[in-house]
């Protein structure tokens, strides 16, 4: 076990550092300099910035600089606010992505297995039919599409919950829905086949033949080895969701971290684009690494340290 989560730290450790990497590589790709739009700025005080900035040393510098400001969690200030730090805009806009992200990935989540739990048990039925036909279209359907019917119609038309912003639990309603109908749907696609799997099986009919009440039956003993696929994919899709949130962040007006990290690119503000995406990879890859943990709980039968020897 302890073997296991140290190569999977440095894994980790390996990963975040190749995304920044290729996001510095990327950055300094582009021509120009990020003081390039600032017209106004004279020469004496444009050298000064950059010197500030420490974008007048060679790119290897400015990559050690980057480094350091990676391993100490200190990106600096933003060149397009200057009174503002990366740290502070991460603090102050990841609270609400993390807090969109978690209220769209549990509604999902429960929402999901429910549907597809109900769809499997009513196999065939017209219950089964209406959840599969919702979820083939809530993975059809483009939440930033969804997000502007649901504007239109809950919003505008109907009045029933705000617009835009992010004051109350009824701001959080419809961007909730326009994240969590995509995933909600794969969640009960997957939790459907894998029930209509696991019914089949000798040990469900042993507790049936032992007369075992049909709702523990399912709780305990089918649903448990029917979540394994869902939770596989649990991870990626929770790096989905809280990416995503960038989008429905524009559409809604929801000040987090979509807002400020589309703003830096617009702007080519080098330490906020380089400090958004260092802390969303680190984040995201802890995220895929607690996920093989859980998935190794749930199911006994998994041997960490097998799955260790397998990826080395």
């Amino acid at each position: 076990m302890v073997k296991y989560i140290i190569k999977r730290f440095l894994m980790m450790v390996v990963t975040v550092l190749i995304i920044a990497t290729l996001t510095f590589v990327l950055m300094h790709s582009i021509p120009g300099s990020p003081l390039d739009s600032d017209r106004t700025t004279n020469p004496t005080i444009q050298a000064n910035l950059e010197k500030f900035y420490k974008l007048d040393q060679p790119l290897y510098k400015q990559y050690l600089s980057y480094l350091e400001a990676i391993v100490t969690f200190d990106f600096g200030p933003s060149i397009k606010k200057p009174n503002e730090t990366v740290n502070s805009l991460i603090s102050r806009g990841f609270p609400i992505s993390f807090e969109l992200g978690m209220v769209t990935i549990i509604v999902a989540l429960i929402s999901g297995v429910i549907l597809g739990t109900l769809a499997a048990l009513r196999h065939n039925g017209v219950i089964d039919y209406l959840a599969m036909t919702f979820a083939v279209i809530g993975i059809s359907l483009p939440n930033f599409i969804l997000a502007t019917v649901l504007i239109k119609v809950f919003a505008g038309e109907l009045g029933w919950f705000p617009a835009a912003t992010w004051e109350s639990p009824k701001h959080m309603v419809l961007p909730t829905l326009a994240l969590a109908t995509g995933p909600m749907a794969i969640i009960a696609r997957l939790t459907r086949a894998s029930m209509l799997e696991v019914l089949t099986q000798d040990y469900i009919k042993m507790a049936k033949a032992k007369g075992l009440k049909p709702w523990r039956i399912i709780v305990r003993y089918a649903l448990r080895n029917a979540m394994m696929p869902v939770v596989t994919i649990m991870g990626t899709m929770l790096a989905g969701i809280l990416t995503g949130t960038f989008v429905i962040e524009k559409i809604f007006a929801i000040p987090g971290m979509g807002k400020y990290f589309v703003e830096s690119i617009n702007n080519r503000d080098y330490p906020v684009i380089m400090g958004t995406t260092v802390f969303y990879s680190a984040f995201l890859v802890f995220m895929l690494f607690l996920v093989d943990i859980v998935y190794g709980i749930l199911d006994p039968r998994i041997k960490l340290h097998k799955k260790a020897g397998d990826a080395s």
